[in-house]
């Protein structure tokens, strides 16, 4: 990891202020501009979630717009309705209302005197989804999305039902995001009606599972929301991004067939992470890739990210380590900025010679204590919030005999994460999910079939862990 202090740009920040809508209400937004863009306009890149930009996301915004800024952008990460500081109610995902909001913004950021015009919107998760279908609404002004971890299909493959099965998680979700919109906007930006803000917020709370469960089909309710239902509504370039232990992966190559529009795909080992944080990693230089895209979408240079292919995604590797250091020596874009590093061990990107801009090529941008930055000391960080999210399982389900048998519930974490599932068909030990990708398709329907049948066999049990 590398920590960035010199920029191309000096950058001004500004802590809050206000987006006007057209019904009066009010969006909070952060910025982080060039110094100079008031007399020589940059592009912009928008993020625009429910997060909470005050505290609950403030230390990972920081590093990311920060460092867009600095590099020639005009960074904007806005509260949605209802959440943050942001005035009104949250009604539920992605509403109607929050689509219209976020056209709003867009307009609102190009008119602006330190923007060129061109806008580009970006995010994680619900940012993934929320920058996919206001793309399928064509403002004007956006002219490129990455979408992190996000998907086109909101019944199939979302956090609510999945092959026409009800989930845990819209309940656990639900809650969360229920929690989420009870609290109160800061005293500090908003004034003396923060309380009643508040309170209006608590008379309206939605109980958002209840409203997911009263939709158990594929009915207009989903659609509105799966870009999957009409691909072609989306016509500005797309970077659609996941990783191997999010929910999302599937998604990725999805877009990749159904877009008409300029696109590209990357697939790494993270899981609900942006990849410059990905877990269990390696993590990559995603500020790095996403400037790329940005710096040839909204300032027209060319970086060659176009001629690169179009869909990356890790696997194992097949070269000896040997071979891989020396290729990575000989093939580390010049754009990354640092010295080339050898691929992880056992994995690499397919389609590339390299693993790109992997660990110590990161960039980041610096955070500073909140004593810097004339805010409050008590500022909550995601890992404050959040424990880590588990690893996905990692072994099928086998006979009682074998599970008895199995060493697995003894063995550590690390060699836990390392156990594989050895395929009747294959003699090749594979990881699961790896496994169960080749075997499951998600029909648009939400159910799931069979591609090849998969039975419990002494060649299917689980390898001895640690080998």
């Amino acid at each position: 990891m590398r920590v960035v202090t010199a920029f191309p740009c000096a950058v001004r920040e500004i802590e809050h202020c206000w987006i006007p809508l057209r019904d009066g209400r009010r969006l909070a937004a952060r910025l982080w501009l060039p110094a100079d863009a008031a007399g020589a306009p940059v592009p912009a890149i928008l993020e625009y979630i429910p997060y909470r930009k005050r505290d609950l996301t403030r230390a990972r915004d920081e590093p990311m717009h920060g460092y867009f800024a600095g590099h020639g952008y005009a960074a904007v990460r806005v509260d949605v309705r209802g959440s943050g500081d942001s005035d009104g109610v949250l009604l539920d995902e992605y509403h109607e209302q929050e689509l219209e909001d976020g056209e709003e913004v867009i307009r609102w950021i190009a008119s602006q005197p330190w923007c060129t015009g061109a806008v580009g919107m970006m995010g994680k998760s619900w940012g993934g989804f929320n920058a996919l279908q206001i793309a399928a609404r064509r403002p004007e002004a956006l002219r490129a999305v990455i979408a992190v971890c996000g998907s086109d299909d909101r019944y199939a493959d979302d956090a609510h039902y999945m092959g026409g099965c009800l989930l845990n998680e819209n309940l656990t979700w639900g809650s969360v995001l229920q929690t989420l919109s009870a609290l109160p906007p800061d005293p500090a930006v908003v004034g003396d009606g923060w309380r009643e803000t508040w309170l209006a917020r608590l008379r309206s709370e939605v109980l958002f599972p209840e409203v997911w469960l009263r939709h158990q089909r594929r009915d207009a309710y989903w659609r509105r929301g799966s870009v999957c239902e009409d691909f072609a509504r989306i016509t500005c370039p797309v970077y659609a991004i996941g990783g191997w232990a999010d929910a999302y992966t599937n998604a990725v190559p999805r877009l990749l067939a159904g877009l008409r529009s300029a696109r590209k795909g990357l697939v790494g080992p993270w899981s609900h992470n942006y990849p410059h944080d990905g877990a269990p990693g390696p993590a990559i230089g995603f500020l790095q890739e996403a400037r790329r895209w940005w710096d040839h979408w909204l300032k027209g240079i060319d970086t060659g990210i176009m001629d690169e292919p179009a869909y990356r995604a890790s696997g194992a590797a097949t070269e000896p380590r040997a071979r891989r250091q020396a290729i990575n020596a000989r093939t580390m874009p010049a754009h990354s900025h640092s010295t080339p590093s050898r691929s992880p061990s056992g994995s690499r990107f397919s389609g590339l010679p390299s693993w790109p801009w992997s660990s110590p090529s990161i960039d980041r941008w610096p955070r500073r204590r909140a004593a810097e930055r004339g805010v409050p000391r008590r500022v909550l960080r995601p890992r404050d919030l959040w424990l880590s999210e588990p690893h996905p399982p990692i072994w099928a389900r086998a006979p009682r005999a074998a599970r008895a048998r199995s060493t697995l519930r003894r063995a550590t974490p690390a060699a836990r994460r390392r156990a594989r599932v050895r395929p009747g068909s294959s003699g090749s030990p594979r990881p699961l999910d790896e496994l169960l990708a080749d075997r499951l398709a998600v029909a648009r329907g939400g159910h799931a079939r069979r591609v090849h049948r998969f039975e419990p066999s002494r060649a299917a049990r689980p390898a001895a862990v640690g080998r």
